[in-house]
């Protein structure tokens, strides 16, 4: 078989066995057939032909091609072994492996040292049963039968086959039987549960463990949809130790089970001990969403997606039922506010509502929008109803809101008024039903014109615009036969009705309606509007301009009135005169200035959205810093760095990664500041003192890095780069301190004998004290002139040096510079040169100087003639008089040093 045949094989029969010379590039490279490819890779693959690496890439690679998504491509992923993890890995795994095995052999030792079924022993439970326990079989439970057997029975003729009666003779049978079993007992009811677990002498250990085994337990009967069960198991879990989990199940429970104020409950418990709790918030949500509070429930849900938004559980409640709620959010609807209504006589408007003050009348015979008149020379004001585009409500709109209901009662009604069938005709059906809750209670209406008043908004919602006129008719009439007295509550419904006749283009009785409205609470927004549309309707164009006027005078921003008067001219002349709205009933400037509680929670608000703001930003500079630094750009991250400390000024770990920018640009000084600030913010910084030390040595001044790298080792001795370092710069320091020695021109001095022990006092060079800053104003420079004090043994200097500072200065300048050698140096020139002079002086420097950094560890290095040398000294203070010292003083203060 020639390489052109892989192009189509026909009559390939790929059961039998593939010729070798199919296994070839050139075949492969023109074969088009995925399956017969798929087979030569499966044979290249088991080797039964050889191992060709390459060909079997080749052919892998080709069939890739042909067939992305093929089935021989896929490979198995290899189990990880030892060899897959790098060192520290799998000494990790295994460090965390013994871990766990010790803590669970600690965790089983302690549970067999301590019993937590103590309390079962003393409730006297029966014992298992085991296969040691046996019921003896009674005697006569089987009557022995006496058998002769001598006689035998003889054998029945076939007749008396015939004659016997089978049914009776199993009857006899089962007479003879004796039924001691009792019934059995069908257990159709829960279990009566305990909800309270006596726990008292257990210990923790005993209680958590039995706590989780009860709320177990109540996971078990949850997912078995057994919530009531599951409640209980809640309970006692929660009774031995409240745990958030327990909390926050037992609320999902009580949801199923429809006990919105025990869940309710639940979650507040939670919500007090963490209150950014997602479960709780979520719970607590769908909580307000069944009693109708959607306002509280979109806040419970903008935190979660706040903190998280990619919750895929608060994203689907939200657009479970929060639909409803953010339109309601949007266009507030009071509880006795009707379709088209007003939930008093100076409310505003709410645009976007069916028969609101924004549509346009409907003409008298079909229902409809007005159409414009041929009969245009007075504008759209001679067109009988005008345009109405403008002023249509979106059917969204009416399929969403009821209006005149309240957010609880939209969403209570969807239990619905089950108890009236009428009710339901008289509604539009089921689906008006669950929308509206028409025992909603409305102003200071009795229940029963209450209802009538429901009925009358859902009708008219539905399009039903008889229907809902008689209602408002019947609400009306029961009103003056009530003898109740709300002008406000007959407002509205007179509001109503007038939409209604609006609705069925009877604008006479709709002005009638208005009118009377009007009079009950004058500039009243939504009568006003309504009887400038039907005085529209009628081409009473002047009386419509002087209402659409005074719709705007109370609330200047309807957009009805807007475009109904800025057209036509004739008309306006000889207009009545326009009244004049007062301020309180002008909505617009009804605006009082905020409470006092309002402009703290505004201020509050806003602080903490800068705040969340600033965090979002200093985590992204933060981050973007960190990239450039593993890229080596360590100048654009030193600028990323800077801008977080503007944000956050005292964040050390931005300090620290700015000196290592820094120290990576050899920019040592402001790395050594960096540094300076992480430790103010930080005592015991690791990486603050590392970097100072390397930034010291960079700076050349080996004693202070030679210091912290000694503080580095302290906090933590495993630091192998310090003890490193901490050679290096041991060796620098001795070469620096060889080379100051040998720089400097020897002077002879002559040498005189003394007779006797007398102590020959220091002279001062004076060559030497030319090279000394005795007035340093910083710590760095009164350590380089200590230091070569020091190197010099000039200890006149040193003296001067102390009596040139205060005290209180000397912790901190010797904070860097603290070692064995310069504590017995100051000793030394404090008493040879200043106790004679000034020995309050050399109390407060002995007063202030065990408060330096590292004094007690440094102290202890000191060798036995410097020690005796500093006991010397407080033993001739002691003896001095002073004003400012006692004896007891000198000696509470050398038991510091001593």
């Amino acid at each position: 078989m020639n390489a052109d045949a892989g192009f189509s094989l026909p009559n390939t029969d790929f059961s039998t066995k593939v010729p070798v010379e199919h296994l070839d590039y050139d075949f492969i490279a023109k074969c088009k057939d995925v399956k017969y490819l798929e087979k030569l890779l499966r044979i290249l693959r088991s080797g039964e032909e050889g191992i060709y690496p390459h060909l079997i890439k080749f052919c892998e690679s080709h069939l890739e091609k042909l067939s992305p998504k093929s089935r021989a491509l896929r490979q198995g992923v290899p189990v990880a072994t030892e060899a897959s993890f790098s060192k520290d890995e799998w000494n990790q795994i295994i460090d965390d492996l013994r871990t766990w095995e010790e803590e669970t052999k600690n965790a089983e030792t302690l549970l067999k040292q301590e019993s937590v079924f103590d309390d079962l022993d003393r409730a006297k439970i029966p014992p298992v049963r085991s296969s040691r326990c046996f019921a003896p079989v009674k005697e006569k439970s089987f009557p022995k039968q006496r058998t002769n057997p001598s006689k035998r029975v003889l054998p029945r003729d076939y007749q008396e086959w015939d004659k016997f009666n089978v049914e009776e003779e199993c009857n006899k049978i089962d007479g003879d039987m004796q039924k001691n079993d009792p019934p059995a007992i069908l257990n159709t009811g829960h279990p009566n549960i305990q909800r309270e677990v006596d726990s008292s002498c257990l210990s923790r250990q005993e209680k958590l463990l039995l706590a989780n085994r009860e709320k177990d337990k109540g996971n078990e009967a949850f997912r078995a949809k057994d919530y009531e069960e599951a409640v209980a198991y809640y309970y006692r879990s929660l009774s031995i130790i409240p745990t958030l989990s327990a909390y926050n199940n037992r609320a999902q429970a009580e949801i199923n089970l429809e006990h919105w104020n025990d869940a309710m409950i639940d979650c507040q418990q939670v919500l007090e001990l963490e209150p950014g709790n997602k479960k709780a918030l979520l719970r607590r949500a769908t909580v307000y969403n069944h009693i109708g509070n959607f306002e509280m429930a979109s806040k419970d849900l903008r935190k979660v997606l706040q903190e998280e938004p990619n919750n895929a559980a608060a994203t689907v409640v939200s657009c479970g039922f929060l639909s409803l709620s953010l339109f309601l959010l949007a266009c507030p609807v009071q509880p006795s506010q009707p379709v088209g209504g007003e939930e008093s006589s100076a409310a505003p408007a709410e645009r976007g509502d069916m028969g609101n003050a924004q549509k346009k009348p409907h003409s008298r015979g079909d229902g409809g929008p007005h159409s414009e008149s041929s009969n245009s020379h007075h504008g759209h004001w001679k067109g009988k109803g005008a345009t109405s585009e403008k002023y249509k409500v979106p059917e969204e709109s009416k399929e969403k809101v009821a209006n005149g209901s309240s957010k609880r009662g939209s969403t209570a009604s969807a239990q619905g008024d089950k108890k009236s069938s009428s009710s339901k005709a008289a509604t539009g059906g089921k689906k008006a039903e669950e929308t509206v809750n028409l025992d909603a209670p409305c102003g200071a209406l009795p229940p029963h014109l209450s209802r009538l008043k429901n009925e009358g908004n859902l009708l008219f919602k539905n399009g039903q615009f008889a229907d809902a006129l008689e209602k408002y008719s019947q609400a009306i009439q029961g009103y003056a036969d009530s003898g109740i007295d709300s002008p406000q509550d007959l407002c509205i419904l007179y509001s109503n009705r007038a939409a209604c006749y609006l609705k069925d283009g009877n604008s006479q009785d709709c002005i009638q309606d208005c009118t009377r409205a009007l009079e009950l609470q004058p500039f009243s927004l939504k009568p006003l509007l309504r009887r400038a549309m039907a005085y529209e309707s009628l081409e009473r164009y002047r009386k419509a301009y002087v209402d659409y006027k005074t719709v705007l005078q109370i609330d200047i921003s309807v957009q009805a009135a807007h475009d109904s008067i800025n057209s036509g001219s004739e008309w306006r002349e000889k207009l009545p005169d326009i009244p004049l709205v007062p301020l309180s009933a002008q909505q617009h400037r009804r605006e009082e200035p905020p409470s006092e509680e309002v402009l703290q929670a505004r201020a509050q608000k806003a602080s903490e959205d800068a705040e969340r703001r600033a965090e979002i930003r200093f985590s992204a500079l933060k981050q973007e810093g960190n990239e450039f630094v593993k890229k080596g750009q360590y100048q654009e991250a030193l600028g990323k760095y800077t801008e977080c400390l503007k944000l956050k000024p005292k964040e050390c770990a931005i300090y620290t990664n700015r000196a290592l920018c820094y120290l990576k640009l050899e920019r040592f000084t402001e790395a050594k500041q960096d540094c300076d600030a992480a430790l103010g913010l930080e005592r015991d910084n690791k990486k603050a003192f590392y970097r100072r030390a390397l930034a010291n040595k960079g700076l050349k001044d080996y004693l202070a890095c030679s210091s912290d790298l000694q503080e580095v080792l302290r906090l933590d001795p495993n630091v192998q780069e310090a003890e490193k370092e901490l050679e290096e710069v041991t060796v620098l320091l001795r070469q620096s301190l060889a080379n100051s020695v040998n720089d400097k021109p020897r002077k002879a001095v002559p040498i005189t004998e003394v007779d006797g022990d007398e102590e020959t006092p220091d002279v001062p060079n004076r060559e030497d004290d030319l090279s000394i800053n005795l007035t340093p104003g910083s710590s760095y420079e009164f350590g380089q002139s200590l230091n070569a004090a020091r190197c010099s043994g000039n200890t006149a200097a040193c003296a001067e040096l102390l009596a040139s500072i205060e005290p209180e200065l000397l912790p901190r300048y010797l904070s860097n510079q603290l070692d064995g050698h310069t504590i017995g140096f100051i000793m030394k020139a404090l008493d040879s040169h200043l106790l004679g002079k000034n020995p309050n002086l050399v109390y407060r420097h002995l007063e202030r100087l065990h408060t330096a950094d590292r004094f007690q560890v440094v102290f202890m290095q000191l060798e036995d003639h410097e020690r005796r040398s500093v006991t010397q000294l407080f033993e001739r203070l002691s003896a001095v008089e002073s004003s400012e010292f006692t004896q007891g003083d000198v000696h509470n203060l050398a038991n510091k040093y001593v």
